[in-house]
């Protein structure tokens, strides 16, 4: 399987997930102790879909994001730029309603100005070449008005919990990967996770991208966080 790096190269990146797509979803859960269930709900409460409305889950792998919005009564697209992982998620959502699978390429996005009522990208983020212009695309296909709803590993900003944390992903997660079939998954998430900026930072990512009113709120004493933010159009 391919090892993604910090480079974060499309074609690596996607090379990897669709290596892991069968277990990705598992992978998750062993990464963030089960807490990755938690802060999908949290995310699913948060972006509040109506029936109705169209919602962009991107970076949606398998569709396990996606399904609540569909089941809320939103027509839900679940895109995603690993074939591997759509393929496990037709598979596994099929018959959900209102949902639909589509691949792209979040620089790229294969969608018209102003298609959404929301979008929203979960764990995924991080793992896109180029923030601003990911974060420029998801504005650009939104409505005026349209709402973001970001869900992604971030920091601790208690300083004793976030040395436990990078405790955790330097030495804890490598143990996982030595009995994993999917050994540089562990060591990318981990890297990435490490990398990624904080919230404040993602904050003026997001606010550099055109988005207003945005704000922020952590899960589990901030080792994940969701940023919110409206189009302005």
């Amino acid at each position: 399987m391919t090892r993604a790096s910090l480079d974060k190269k499309p074609a690596d990146v996607a090379a990897m997930f669709d290596g892991t797509a069968e277990r990705y979803d598992l992978l998750n859960t062993l990464m963030t102790g089960g807490q990755d269930r938690r802060w999908r709900r949290a995310a699913v409460r948060a972006l509040d879909a109506r029936p109705g409305e169209r919602i962009l889950d991107l970076a949606a792998g398998t569709g396990t994001s996606s399904v609540p919005f569909a089941e809320a009564g939103a027509q839900t697209v679940a895109c995603d730029f690993s074939l591997g992982m759509l393929r496990v998620g037709v598979r596994r959502q099929a018959g959900v309603p209102r949902l639909r699978f589509a691949a792209g390429d979040a620089l790229r996005l294969p969608f018209a100005d102003g298609s959404f009522d929301a979008v929203t990208i979960s764990f995924g983020l991080r793992n896109v070449a180029d923030t601003g212009r990911a974060l420029r695309e998801l504005r650009r296909v939104a409505k005026p008005g349209g709402r973001l709803l970001i869900c992604e590993v971030s920091h601790p900003p208690n300083p004793a919990l976030a040395l436990g944390h990078k405790a955790h992903l330097k030495y804890g997660l490598p143990l996982l990967a030595r009995v994993s079939s999917n050994p540089d998954s562990y060591r990318y998430l981990a890297e990435s996770t490490l990398a990624w900026p904080d919230q404040a930072a993602l904050a003026r990512l997001v606010q550099d991208a055109g988005w207003t009113k945005v704000r922020w709120r952590d899960l589990t004493f901030g080792v994940a966080a969701m940023h919110h933010a409206i189009n302005p159009g």
